[in-house]
């Protein structure tokens, strides 16, 4: 299993979110699913998590969003990384 983890400033957190439901790189092609966080103070900051079933997927995928200009209207506080779940505990 491995995610793409980005954090982004959306300037417009509406007007993203419709971009994003459109799915403009294709992320359900390849993804399993995905967690979209709001910053409290600036709800125009988002954070986005896509998992993917391997490393592979997520390169596939991350290529195609840097490709698809998905990124082009928003500022990127960290560019989407590929990581690997290492640890996890629910309480």
């Amino acid at each position: 299993m491995a995610f793409i983890l980005g954090i982004f400033d959306t300037g417009n957190y509406d007007a993203w979110k419709q971009m994003f439901d459109t799915d403009p790189a294709g992320r359900a092609q390849s993804g399993t699913g995905h967690r979209v966080f709001r910053g409290v103070d600036n709800p125009n900051q988002v954070f986005v998590g896509v998992e993917f079933p391997s490393v592979e997927d997520a390169k596939s995928f991350q290529e195609r969003l840097i490709a698809s200009g998905a990124m082009d209207n928003v500022t990127v506080e960290a560019q989407p990384t590929i990581v690997e779940l290492v640890d996890e505990t629910t309480y």
